[in-house]
């Protein structure tokens, strides 16, 4: 296939829609390709449990970002969501990253358009703006701190006890933050339509049922879930907490496919999905599942879709995310 038939159908359906050889070995095939081309395979603990298991790191939004600003790859193929493979590109301009699939976007960032969160910053000028990663590049530019569910904390407290901020773009997470740092922040209105799927009343049912389980919860999750849950944290506060507890079960408030390192790490522990409030599979993010190991060989091998990005936003929009690398790093705060 020559290169500008597959930008074709790349433009057509968001990804290569090219046919596999069914006989191919996908994991050995995967691993040839990444040493041929010095590629690094990142993943979010959100994805499909055959592409975690062929990634070379799996982590949260911060170790992701971390690990994308150290990497010596000269190719960095992110199986997660847009605005992931966006924040790597912002930290490598130099490197070519490739998304298997374009169309994987994100309610949440999707909940920030640009010119109405301009409006909303002009109007509140006085006030430092710090934004969740899940967000697009051209939010990120608007900002003057980026933070993660797992540095959060630390990047607020970094600030002036004085200083008016706007948090954006999930008001689950501001409002969880707010409590636990005392802050008054200015929030948002975004969420994630994964976290704000879990239902109260299902959960309750499901804790009647198995009364030795610990509900662990996202912060992007309600305020109603978060006050019934036994631990809240980041996705990988998560996981490191599942494994190190002595409970023995635990029903997991967050995207299900942290399921599979929580077993990996956990074999003889039992993990239950909180159930959503309908009988969809509404706590799988659509996004996050449109990678596929298929498409994830093809992205490899034609190196597309690739990621890329205006020099001047990419400019605006790294500025932040410096300084919340930099911040954590004085916190010592490493992601997984």
């Amino acid at each position: 296939m020559n290169i500008e038939i597959a930008e074709e159908k790349i433009i057509e359906n968001g990804f290569l829609n090219l046919e596999v050889d069914p006989t191919l070995d996908l994991f050995a095939e995967i691993e040839k390709l990444k040493k041929e081309k010095n590629a690094i395979v990142l993943a979010h603990f959100y994805q499909e449990p055959d592409i975690q298991d062929v990634a070379d790191y799996i982590g949260d939004s911060l170790g992701l970002a971390q690990k994308a600003q150290s990497t010596n790859a000269d190719m960095i193929v992110f199986a997660g969501v847009h605005f992931m493979a966006e924040t790597a590109k912002i930290l490598n301009p130099s490197k070519k990253v490739l998304l298997p699939d374009l169309k994987a976007g994100c309610s949440l960032a999707d909940s920030a358009p640009k010119d109405l969160f301009k409006a909303f910053k002009d109007k509140h000028s006085d006030h430092l703006v710090i934004s969740y990663i899940n967000c697009s590049a051209d939010i990120k530019a608007l900002s003057d701190i980026i933070c993660t569910s797992s540095n959060a904390e630390a990047i607020i407290n970094s600030v002036p006890a004085d200083q008016p901020i706007i948090f954006a773009p999930d008001k689950n997470l501001g409002a969880y933050l707010n409590k636990k740092t005392g802050r008054n922040m200015l929030l948002w209105n975004g969420a994630c339509m994964v976290h704000e799927i879990f239902s109260l009343e299902k959960i309750t049912k499901l804790k009647i049922r198995h009364p030795e389980a610990q509900l662990i919860a996202h912060p992007e999750c309600e305020e109603a879930i978060l006050r019934i849950s036994d631990y809240t944290g980041s996705t990988t506060q998560l996981l490191k907490y599942s494994v190190a507890s002595d409970c023995n079960t635990f029903i997991v408030a967050t995207e299900t496919g942290i399921l599979h390192q929580m077993q990996k790490n956990a074999p003889n522990k039992t993990f239950i999905p909180a159930p959503p409030t309908n009988n969809c599979a509404c706590n799988d993010c659509p996004y996050m599942k449109l990678n596929t190991l298929e498409k994830l060989y093809l992205c490899i091998k034609y190196e597309l879709p690739e990621i890329l990005m205006d020099e001047n936003l990419r400019i605006a929009s790294k500025i932040p995310i410096d300084r919340m690398l930099e911040i954590s790093r004085a916190a010592g705060l490493i992601g997984g």
